[in-house]
């Protein structure tokens, strides 16, 4: 697949390696610009660029960065496009976004309003980027971390599933955007590595 990752810290950073590791062809890119990425893109083969570049023919983008820097996304480029938000609401970072603070909407639905016309799905975020980088395993495995995958567009949700299982880890069926809040921060199956059925009695406890 041709995917785009937009940001490269700890998850965008692992994504790239792991993605490109199963050979899809990557671009990434971040808010400093290409030349800052010189050393990850010879690393793994990836493709450095500008945002523009990581999101115009990609069949997949992934959004791995601070969650304030969410409305500086052009959101014209993301139209139609799926698009994983693998972020998270941190007050401490990201500043007093009531919305968020009270929960009254997931930080997945605040992005999508965000990026009108994107096909957004939350996923990779609820998992630490080493153990997204080590804790693979094949299906079957009796070890295998569960991974939440939420959506309101099934085709979408089920493109990440199966790029989650690629990746090493049981996708589990989250539901829609608006109860992505149930994996995120502060909830049983975030930074837990629960297995499937770990992460849908998880994802079942979770209050708001």
């Amino acid at each position: 697949m041709k995917i785009g990752i937009i940001g490269s810290g700890h998850i965008g950073g692992t994504l790239t390696r792991r993605l490109r590791a199963l050979d899809h062809d990557v671009t990434v890119a971040n808010s400093r610009g290409p030349q800052t990425l010189t050393d990850l893109a010879q690393e793994t083969g990836a493709t450095a660029g500008t945002v523009e570049q990581a999101v115009q023919d990609a069949e997949l983008v992934i959004v791995a960065i601070p969650l304030l820097a969410v409305p500086e996304l052009p959101p014209e480029l993301f139209d139609g496009k799926v698009v994983v938000d693998a972020d998270n609401y941190y007050p401490q970072r990201d500043g007093n976004i009531p919305e968020l603070l009270d929960r009254s909407l997931s930080s997945s639905r605040w992005t999508a309003e965000h990026l009108k016309g994107a096909r957004v799905v939350k996923a990779f975020n609820n998992i630490q980027a080493q153990h997204l980088m080590d804790n693979g395993r094949p299906a079957g495995a009796g070890d295998r971390i569960g991974l939440p995958v939420a959506a309101d567009d099934a085709d979408a949700k089920q493109l990440v599933m199966q790029l989650v299982d690629s990746l090493g880890f049981d996708p589990v069926d989250a539901g829609t955007l608006d109860e992505s809040w149930r994996q995120q921060p502060d909830t049983p199956v975030y930074g837990t590595d629960r297995d499937a059925d770990g992460v849908r009695q998880g994802l079942a406890e979770a209050r708001p």
